[in-house]
């Protein structure tokens, strides 16, 4: 019994050896081709019936010595192979970064980059030219849309850096002044964010702040010898439209006191519509200062509102020439009489203060009145129009009378109060361009 169940097993040890290697059971052989060769080293790979002349053998391995310098090599290679795949994927990612942020093309033979996500220079920027003391820190002012920028680069203003959503936006631009500057190309989604504006033109450029002796205005041939010195204008949208308006009168220059807002806020530039490219704008000055900026033989008139109910007497008065009153500057619309904080002294009270008061207020300049259409531009003229808010300083009717000028002012109907300070100025400009053109 025990040799019969011994040749039994043999039969079926060998029944199964030849059911294996047998080429009709193409599953049986293709599951041990691929169990086997996943996770040892097979005598012998059978291969479907397509296949079947396909025969791969394993290599032989080698003995002794052979076989410890080939695992010496495998360490080696699996040690160098990390090293290498970082190099490379190091060198990858420096020359991606180089190329999203360094990326530079070219618009009619003018170069560019390309912002990339992140990129906060136009913030910065910005920034940087809305504040007061930044501007004259940094020396740098923006300028938005592509007439206000046109307008500097013709004027001969510097540019440093210029940012722009499409290539057609910057092609309205004279690309030929355009070459010492940086242009960056920028989302119109970042422009819209940073603009002042509701419908941004997809613009802005950052220029070197100009000095006024170092650039070309294109109207300097058609100016008359009219200076506009505007003292206390603190309203941007007011100064703006001074500017403009000056601009378009043909005035020699305008002066700026120290009282005044900035001539380069982005909302005094958008309201002078390319006026600070077309004459001088100096600010900041000081009344001192005032008289090196004007002609020697230069008269200076200074702006009063018609305003009150003793107004209309004294215009009709003025209207038949009747009689010239002379008033204190307490008594002009426009005319502040507070004196400078800085001067000023706290002592305790006594019955001298008030007379030394009236004193002082006695001693104010005197000036004689007269009517806008009157003749009053005869010679190099400069108008001086105050501040809706604090009005004239008394520096400015001092020199009104220093250079025998007048007090001016324009008419209005019963019950009105005083023009806005930018509308009385273009009226006296014009007029007094009419008068001066008469001379010529």
């Amino acid at each position: 019994m025990a040799a019969y169940m011994r040749s039994m097993i043999c039969l079926v040890s060998i029944e199964r050896n030849v059911f294996l290697h047998s080429r009709g059971s193409g599953v049986i052989v293709e599951t041990k081709r691929y169990v086997r060769g996943l996770r040892r080293n097979p005598v012998r790979v059978l291969f479907p019936e397509n296949q079947a002349d396909k025969v791969v053998k394993p290599r032989p391995q080698p003995a002794g010595r052979d076989v410890h310098r080939e695992k010496g090599q495998k360490v080696k290679a699996a040690i160098k192979h990390p090293e290498e795949d970082f190099v490379k994927a190091r060198s990858n990612v420096q020359a991606t970064t180089t190329h999203v942020t360094g990326t530079k093309d070219q618009i009619d033979g003018l170069r560019f980059e390309r912002a990339f996500p992140g990129d906060k220079r136009l913030g910065k920027l910005v920034s940087i030219t809305r504040s007061r003391t930044f501007r004259e820190h940094q020396g740098k002012i923006l300028l938005e849309g592509r007439r206000l920028i046109c307008d500097a680069l013709n004027a001969g203003a510097n540019p440093h850096m210029v940012f722009f959503s499409t290539a057609d936006r910057l092609r309205e631009l004279p690309l030929d002044k355009l070459k010492r500057a940086t242009l960056v190309k920028v989302k119109f989604e970042d422009i819209k964010i940073w603009s002042d504006v509701v419908a941004p033109q997809g613009v802005i450029a950052i220029f070197a702040r100009p000095d006024p002796l170092r650039l070309n205005f294109a109207n300097k041939g058609d100016s008359v010898p009219l200076s506009l010195i505007c003292d206390n204008i603190r309203d941007p949208g007011n100064l703006g439209t001074m500017l403009r308006c000056a601009a378009a009168a043909g005035c020699h220059d305008v002066l700026l006191t120290k009282g005044c807002v900035d001539a380069w806020e982005p909302k005094v530039l958008r309201a002078a519509m390319g006026a600070h490219f077309r004459l001088p704008i100096y600010q900041s000055l000081s009344w001192d200062d005032m008289e090196k900026h004007l002609p020697k033989s230069v008269t200076v008139h200074v702006a009063d509102s018609s305003c009150g109910a003793d107004r209309s007497e004294e215009i009709k008065d003025l209207q038949v020439n009747v009689s010239h009153k002379k008033l204190k500057a307490g008594d002009y619309g426009w005319v502040s009489t507070r004196s400078n904080r800085n001067n000023v002294r706290y002592e305790e009270y006594d019955s001298d203060t008030d007379s030394d008061c009236e004193e002082g207020a006695q001693s104010l300049p005197t000036v004689d009145s007269k009517l806008y259409h009157e003749s009053w531009a005869q010679s190099p003229t400069a108008l001086v129009i105050g501040g809706e808010t604090h009005g004239l300083s008394v520096d400015a009717v001092q020199l009104a009378e220093k250079t025998s000028g007048h007090r001016l002012f324009i008419p209005v109907a019963p019950d009105m109060d005083s023009l806005n300070s930018a509308m009385a100025a273009s009226i006296l400009l014009f007029e007094g361009r009419k008068q001066l053109l008469k001379l010529t």
